[in-house]
């Protein structure tokens, strides 16, 4: 999997303004320091996480779209500091996807075309309320299938539904992310880890060879 199936729309801030900002315990006039990348920063920004030596590394913002699957998902909300700006949402819209395209290609297809099924008889059975209603009869038996049919297709819907969402974070939670993920099972997490390798002076979060 490539990186830019799972990370688009990448904007970074703070960077230089960090940089500077981690040289002000060592200094006595701040007007003679500046955003050049020393060995000492690159020291800073590789120290062990939790040591508090690299949270200069806080400053430096990432925003971006990210594309995960359900299965990937669950396990980036244990980052606290992976914040959702906004995301697609199945429980408003989980009928109106491209199911063809929506899976991760480990996804069973026997599985999908079971989801496929189910949309459909949930979308012919609005068409059908939605006639009957302009006709002045009553639909409320209709009405209530219609939302058992919409729950059933939100919970047999597969781990394997891929969704998109604008994040934002920092270079300091990358780091962490970076080091528990890099070589993780899912490719997803792989692909998002390849992606940090990109990212301007990426020797701040996935360290050196020491």
């Amino acid at each position: 999997m490539r990186y830019e199936e799972v990370v688009s729309n990448v904007n970074i801030y703070g960077f230089d303004e960090s940089v500077k900002g981690s040289k002000y315990p060592m200094a006595a006039d701040l007007s003679k320091i500046d955003s050049e990348v020393t060995d000492r920063t690159l020291k800073l920004a590789n120290a062990k996480t939790g040591s508090g030596h690299d949270n200069f590394l806080n400053g430096v913002i990432v925003q971006f779209d990210l594309t995960f699957t359900n299965k990937a998902w669950v396990e980036a909300e244990r980052y606290h500091f992976l914040d959702f700006v906004s995301s697609q949402s199945t429980m408003h819209r989980i009928t109106k996807f491209d199911l063809d395209n929506a899976y991760i290609e480990y996804t069973d297809p026997r599985i999908i075309a079971i989801m496929k099924e189910k949309t459909k008889d949930y979308n012919d059975l609005q068409s059908d309320i939605a006639r009957l209603q302009k006709e002045g009869k009553d639909t409320t038996t209709l009405q209530d299938l219609s939302k058992e049919k919409y729950l059933e297709i939100l919970y047999s819907n597969p781990c394997g539904f891929k969704l998109t969402a604008r994040m934002t974070t920092n270079y300091r939670q990358l780091k962490t992310i970076y080091s528990q993920r890099k070589n993780h099972r899912l490719p997803e997490w792989r692909a998002f880890c390849k992606w940090i390798e990109t990212l301007p002076n990426s020797d701040f979060i996935t360290g050196t060879d020491e």
